[in-house]
């Protein structure tokens, strides 16, 4: 059996195994699950908010200098891992991704926050001063709410969070969000739903395409349009950075990662991963380990 990047669900991290939820101040939380300092993915939603502390936090292998009043939000899959050099503090909250599911007639609400798209880049956010005051009352409030016993408890922590997502929708960088920008195609978010389902094994864009019911040319006028991408290269970038968190497992050799990517062999992913990062997969590797030394 092939070893693979570590997968918790909430249930794993919490008492209450049907939990949809967890909301922990972030120093318990570390305290309690010290073993989560090394390369992890999750099953749901992870929202970090850190008040104080210094140290580093990468996701998906871009670092980012962990500071006050910053958070990180991360979608189910995005591989992570943290190294603090000070004593951290600050809030954290796990949903799942039926969490809001009873709760909003727009299935794909979620999908209208900037910060909860999966981009890593739009995911870490330096709050101002302002607003990051009213967001700390929230996060308290969330603590208080989730040591309640109330019966409709889940409904009002569900509202606590959407307040905090709609508080920093409207302040990105300290500034009105631009609303010269398109919109979230539906199409579009579709096929990336798609992709992240699939794209182990459909790797070219008429078949996407095909389940999305249009043509490969109207596909690739969308990723175009909305993502300065060819559809092709929408589905490589996945693959990519699948092959990338695999290589972080030093469990794992390199025929056997081309075997779960569902490559014809070894040597055709190595010229696929060369391709696409200018490097080979042994190279990638070694960049890591010495990264981390």
């Amino acid at each position: 059996m092939l070893k693979t990047i570590p997968k918790f669900d909430i249930c794993t991290l919490s008492e209450n195994k049907e939990e949809h939820i967890m909301v922990s101040r972030f120093a318990d939380y570390l305290l309690e699950h010290q073993n989560l300092v090394f390369p992890h993915r999750h099953s749901f939603y992870h929202l970090v908010y850190f008040t104080a502390g210094a140290g580093s936090h990468t996701i998906d292998f871009n670092n980012f200098e962990v500071q006050s009043d910053q958070i990180y939000f991360m979608v189910p899959g995005q591989v992570h891992e943290w190294n603090f050099t000070e004593t951290m503090s600050g809030y954290l909250v796990n949903f799942s991704q039926d969490f809001f599911q009873s709760f909003l007639l727009r299935p794909a609400y979620l999908d209208s926050f900037y910060f909860l798209n999966g981009v890593t880049e739009q995911s870490v956010i330096n709050l101002p001063e302002e607003v990051a005051f009213k967001v700390k009352l929230l996060f308290e409030d969330l603590v208080v709410q989730s040591g309640s016993e109330h019966l409709m408890r889940e409904d009002l922590i569900r509202v606590i969070l959407i307040q905090i997502f709609i508080r920093i929708q409207q302040t990105k960088n300290g500034v009105e969000p631009d609303r010269s920008l398109p919109q979230p195609n539906l199409t579009l978010k579709n096929f990336q739903k798609l992709i992240e389902k699939n794209f182990m094994h459909l790797k070219q864009p008429g078949q996407y395409a095909d389940l999305l019911a249009i043509t490969p040319n109207h596909l690739n006028a969308l990723c175009k349009e909305h993502l300065g991408l060819q559809a092709g290269e929408v589905i490589r970038l996945r693959i990519t950075l699948e092959a990338k968190r695999l290589l972080v497992n030093m469990g794992l050799s390199i025929s056997e990662i081309a075997f779960q990517l569902k490559f014809e062999d070894k040597s055709y992913f190595t010229k696929f991963f060369k391709k696409q990062t200018g490097m080979p997969p042994e190279v990638f590797r070694k960049k890591m380990i010495t990264q981390r030394q």
